[in-house]
């Protein structure tokens, strides 16, 4: 756990088209942020939307200083929006999190707790696949299968990005040239202590996933 940051934690949230869960994910955030991290920042990552995604992060932006959004210039994507939003970073650690609550905000202690424990990366572990397209799972099993058998890397199955990252591990991701990273990929790679933490994946608070 290193000690340079200013800030404890910064949550990092890709985001496109999402106004009907911003709100919500706030108000279940803020509260559990202000009791265990002393100070923290939320960046909004947002590719160009068209629901008024942007104009609600700026009023709670204008109410919290601490709610802060990158927009960029034209839609590049979520892996993109990530790895943005953690180069501009300044926590101790960063929690990488989807708006929707399908990461649910309630875990955020239990990852912090091993995070402090001396884990580099905190990765959260989905305890099945409910709700997931025959489709999505079966191209899910032959991609992980192909990345085990020929891969030099494992990387943990049944995970998403949602993940919190020591900034020992933010800095080294900063010196890759990958703009597009597969960032559970590159996470892996760089190595470092890593565990898990199991949860029970629900479902999205609001609206269909991009």
């Amino acid at each position: 756990m290193t000690e340079s940051s200013t800030i404890d934690l910064s949550i990092v949230v890709p985001v496109y088209n999402e106004v009907g869960n911003i709100t919500e994910f706030l108000t279940r955030v803020i509260p559990i942020l202000v009791e265990n991290v002393e100070t923290y920042e939320i960046i909004f990552s947002v590719d160009p939307s068209t629901d008024g995604t942007e104009d609600l992060i700026e009023k709670a932006h204008n109410l919290n200083p601490n709610i802060k959004m990158i927009k960029f210039s034209r839609r590049f994507g979520q892996p993109t929006a990530t790895l943005a939003g953690l180069d501009f970073c300044s926590g101790r650690a960063a929690l990488v999190m989807d708006v929707d609550l399908q990461d649910p905000p309630e875990l955020i202690p239990e990852l912090l707790t091993k995070w402090k424990e001396g884990f580099a990366v905190v990765y959260a572990k989905r305890r099945h696949r409910d709700g997931e397209t025959w489709l999505k799972k079966f191209t899910s099993k032959v991609g992980y299968g192909l990345i085990d058998r020929f891969g030099d890397v494992k990387i943990p199955r049944d995970t998403g990005d949602f993940r919190l990252i020591d900034r020992i591990v933010i800095d080294e991701l900063k010196r890759f040239p990958e703009t597009h990273g597969f960032l559970r990929g590159l996470v892996a790679l760089v190595g470092y202590k890593q565990t898990e933490v199991i949860f029970d994946r629900p479902a999205r608070h609001s609206g269909k996933g991009n």
